[in-house]
C-alpha cells in the first residue's frame, strides 16, 4: 500500500504489518531485513515508513498501571494521547508535555521527543519519561532510563524509532484542578515586540505566538502571543466550578476534499492573516479557554491537511540559538514575505535550555511554517534551510519530508555521533525508515 506522513508527501509503497502481541512482533523483526515502527502517522514526512516492513503499533495499546500519588502512568507504545487525556483528565491529571495534536501515540512522542508550548519552563517530553522498554535487533527487550542503559535511553528520545521498537514506557502526568486554561492574548505589531512579550512570559506555564508571515516593513513578524496557565477551581464561574473538568461539546468539522492548487495564494493568505490578527486584537486580554481549544485547535478540523491540495504540503521547522534568534528570524520572515508564499500556520515558540544526544530543541526560538508543495516553495525551502544554517540553527526531523543529508549534517554536529552509535549497536541494519535512508542515518 502507499503510505505518507501527515504532509501527504512523499508517498512510499510499503508493506504494513499489525502485530497483536510481542511474539508476533519478534517474528516480524526476525523475518524482515529492516523495520520501522509507526503510530498514528502524524509525523509530517517519511520518518515512520519502511518499504519492506512498516509496523503499525496501535494494537499494542494497553494502559498497564497508574500511581495516583506520583502521577506515573505505565502504558504500551500504541496508546494514543487522546485516550490518555480521556481517561485521566476527569481524575485530575493532564500530560506534562504535549505536542500540537492529541492524535499521536506514546511511542511516537518518545521517538520524536516532542515539545509543547511549555518547553521554556518544563523542557521536552523526555523530562516526564521515567523509563522505556525497547526491543532490540535480536528481539530482546531492554529497560532503559537516565540511570540504566543510559546511551539507549538518550538516543531513543528523539531518535525517530531508529534505536529499536519502543514497547512500553513510564511517564508522569501533572495534577490539574480543572479542564480550563487561563489564556492571555497579546497583539504584537512586529517581531521584536512579539519576542519581547515571549521573553517577559517566563512566569507563564505556556507561551506561543502565531505570526503573520506576509507582513512586511515595520509590521514584519506581527503576531498574536498566547500565554496560558491551568485554571484553578477558584478561577471558574460558579456554573462551571460544579463540574470543573466538563467542557463544551464541539461540532465536528472536516475538509471533505482536496482544495484546488490556486486556493492558497498570497491574496487569500493575506486576507486570512489580516482577519485573524484583527480578531486577536479584539479578543486581547484574559479569558478562559477549554483545554482542547488551547492545545489542539487544528484537531477540531478532520483532514485539515487537504487544504494544501492533492500534492500535499511540507512543514519547515527550525530552532535558532538565542543569541542569533532575532537576526535569524527576521531573515527567514523577510524571505518568506518576499516570496509571497506565506503560511497561515506560522508558529513561534521560545525554547529553554536543553542538553540531549539527538533531540531537536535548543535554547532560543523555534519557527514552524507550512507550505503547499510546488516548484516555487521548493526553492523557498532551500533558501530557508540556508538561512537557518548560517545562523547556527537546526531542523526538526518529525516535521521533515525533503531535507538532504548534506543539509542535516551542516546544521547539526551531533549527526555523526548518532550514526556511529547506530552502526556500533546494530540498530542501522535492523531499524530503518525512508527518512533515515534519505538522510543517510
Amino acid at each position: 500500500m502507499k503510505l505518507s506522513g501527515w504532509g501527504r508527501s512523499p508517498l512510499v509503497n510499503a508493506q504494513v504489518y499489525v502485530p497483536r502481541d510481542l511474539e508476533a512482533l519478534q517474528k516480524l523483526l526476525a523475518s524482515k531485513p529492516s523495520v520501522i515502527a509507526r503510530g498514528c502517522g502524524r509525523a509530517y514526512g517519511d520518518s515512520a515508513i519502511n518499504s519492506s516492513a512498516t509496523i503499525d503499533m496501535r494494537r499494542l495499546n494497553r494502559m498497564l498501571a497508574f500511581d495516583p500519588k506520583t502521577g506515573q502512568l505505565i502504558a504500551e507504545a500504541g496508546v494514543v494521547l487522546c485516550d490518555i487525556i480521556a481517561a485521566f483528565l476527569p481524575r485530575g491529571w493532564f500530560p506534562m508535555v504535549t505536542p500540537g495534536t492529541k492524535f499521536v501515540t506514546l511511542g511516537g512522542m518518545i521517538a520524536a521527543d516532542v515539545h509543547g508550548k511549555n518547553h521554556r519552563k518544563h523542557g521536552s517530553f523526555r523530562g516526564c519519561v521515567d523509563w522505556i522498554d525497547v526491543m532490540g535487533p535480536d528481539g530482546s527487550i531492554q529497560r532503559c532510563s537516565s540511570k540504566s542503559h543510559v546511551e539507549l535511553f538518550e538516543h531513543t528520545l528523539g531518535g525517530m524509532g531508529l534505536t529499536g521498537i519502543i514497547l512500553r514506557a513510564a511517564v508522569r502526568l501533572r495534577a490539574v484542578e480543572t479542564g480550563w486554561i487561563r489564556q492571555t492574548t497579546i497583539p504584537a505589531p512586529n517581531l521584536k515586540s512579539a519576542m519581547t512579550a515571549l521573553e517577559r512570559a517566563q512566569d507563564s506555564t505556556y507561551s506561543v505566538a502565531w505570526i503573520d508571515c506576509l507582513a512586511t516593513g515595520e509590521n514584519l513578524g506581527r503576531s498574536l502571543v498566547f500565554l496560558g496557565d491551568h485554571a484553578n477551581a477558584s478561577d471558574l464561574p460558579t456554573y462551571r466550578s460544579l463540574h470543573p473538568f466538563a467542557t463544551p461539546a464541539k461540532r465536528k468539522l472536516s475538509v471533505p476534499f482536496n482544495f484546488p492548487c490556486f486556493a492558497l495564494n498570497r491574496f487569500s493568505l493575506r486576507a486570512f492573516n489580516a482577519l485573524y490578527y484583527r480578531i486577536g486584537v479584539w479578543n486581547r486580554g484574559q479569558q478562559l479557554v477549554d483545554w482542547d481549544s488551547y492545545f489542539y485547535p487544528l484537531d477540531a478540523v478532520a483532514d485539515w491537511h487537504r487544504i494544501y491540495g492533492r500534492k500535499g504540503f511540507a512543514q519547515f521547522q527550525c530552532a535558532i540559538p538565542i543569541k542569533r534568534s532575532e537576526e535569524g528570524l527576521s531573515a527567514l520572515l523577510q524571505t518568506v514575505a518576499k516570496a509571497g508564499a506565506g503560511s497561515f500556520l506560522a508558529v513561534l515558540k521560545r525554547f529553554g535550555p536543553q542538553e540531549s544526544r539527538f533531540s531537536f530543541p535548543m535554547e532560543g526560538y523555534s519557527l514552524a511554517l507550512d507550505f503547499p508543495i510546488t516548484t516555487k516553495t521548493s526553492h523557498l525551502l532551500a533558501n530557508l534551510d540556508r538561512i537557518t544554517i548560517e545562523h547556527g540553527g537546526r531542523f526538526y526531523l518529525a516535521k521533515d519530508s525533503r531535507m538532504s543529508a548534506e543539509t542535516l549534517r551542516a546544521s547539526d554536529g551531533r549527526v555523526a555521533s548518532f550514526v556511529r552509535m547506530r552502526a556500533k549497536s546494530g540498530w542501522k541494519s535492523s531499524f530503518q525508515s525512508a527518512q533515515a535512508e534519505r538522510l543517510v542515518l
